[in-house]
């Protein structure tokens, strides 16, 4: 299939964007933005202040638009709504980074604090319990995998030698010269990265599984293990600096009951709140509350997340990040 886009210097990109009725107040300015942060990236920022018209579908083999209007489906048009400026969407941008930036912070500490709390765990039952696949649920290291003929536990421990191998780290080096491998769990988890903690926490037995849950305040060690995968979900579209605003998320964490935390009430009727990323930001409000009970991390995401732009001319806020009203009273 032929590539149809041409290359556009960064003035012809500019101006296909004033073309379609998007302002430059600051036209140097501008450019030196498409240079340094491109205009594909800037492009998610700007895509929510074009204009939106219904979509025609195709019903018995034909264009037209269906008789039920709940089912007609919006697409963005070329051109840019009223107000709509370069600067706002610069504005946005920078939101978005320092929210992923406050994110991380907070991520980092949740997933040392978890390293400790499964090795820990894990490791009170056998130093290398981690290779024992009757300490596991079932589902975890008996159920084959039909595409690989795996479980779900050899390839987390393919996963975890990988990073053994590729770790620098003098600890690993020294435990390797000293007592050899396998290395102790308490040792590996060191090398863990969030999506190998997470993996192996959802391998977990029941009853270990529901006492590490216990400590965040989630009865429920299958929610917490929704949450963590959700979290690393998070930690990942920070650390390569992919957008938050406006982000579907598809594979949702599970809601505790509102009796055990009456915080989740306006996400339980909410697709659209529960589709956000402010819910895994609220999930990490909620587990740092945990971790660091003294952390000044919630208070400067709170702060962060009241500075959003004034969009509202636009039709945007912070309930496009999947925010409820009221959400402060709760955070």
């Amino acid at each position: 299939m032929a590539y149809g886009k041409p290359w556009l210097s960064y003035e012809d990109q500019l101006e296909k964007l004033t073309d379609r009725g998007l302002l430059v107040t600051d036209r140097a300015k501008a450019l030196e933005y498409l240079e340094r942060i491109g205009y594909y990236r800037l492009s998610g920022y700007w895509f929510p202040f074009r204009e939106r018209s219904g979509k025609l579908v195709l019903l018995d083999g034909q264009r037209r638009k269906p008789p039920n209007p709940k089912r007609v489906e919006t697409v963005a048009l070329d051109d840019f709504k009223p107000g709509a400026t370069f600067e706002q969407a610069v504005l946005l941008y920078i939101f978005d980074k320092k929210l992923r930036l406050l994110a991380m912070d907070a991520l980092e500490r949740i997933e040392i604090a978890l390293r400790v709390d499964i090795s820990h765990s894990l490791g009170s039952l056998d130093a290398f319990a981690y290779l024992r696949a009757e300490l596991f649920h079932e589902s975890f290291s008996r159920r084959l995998d039909p595409k690989t003929g795996l479980t779900r536990h050899h390839s987390w421990l393919s996963k975890q030698a990988q990073l053994i191998a590729r770790s620098k780290e003098e600890f690993v080096r020294h435990n390797k010269a000293k007592y050899g491998l396998p290395l102790a769990i308490w040792v590996s988890c060191e090398v863990w990265d969030f999506g190998a903690m997470s993996k192996l926490f959802a391998g977990m037995r029941v009853q270990e599984q529901d006492a590490i849950a216990a400590k965040y305040g989630v009865s429920d060690g299958r929610v917490f293990a929704s949450w963590l995968r959700s979290l690393n979900y998070l930690r990942n579209l920070c650390a390569h600096h992919s957008r938050l605003w406006n982000r579907n998320i598809v594979d949702q964490p599970k809601l505790p009951s509102a009796l055990e935390m009456p915080w989740v009430v306006p996400f339980e009727q909410d697709a659209h709140a529960r589709a956000r990323c402010f819910l895994l930001l609220r999930i990490t409000r909620h587990v740092l509350q945990r971790v660091n009970p003294g952390s000044t991390c919630p208070a400067r995401l709170r702060e962060h997340l009241q500075s959003f732009p004034d969009l509202s001319h636009l039709g945007l806020g912070l309930t496009d990040l999947g925010a409820p009203q009221g959400w402060e009273g709760t955070w």
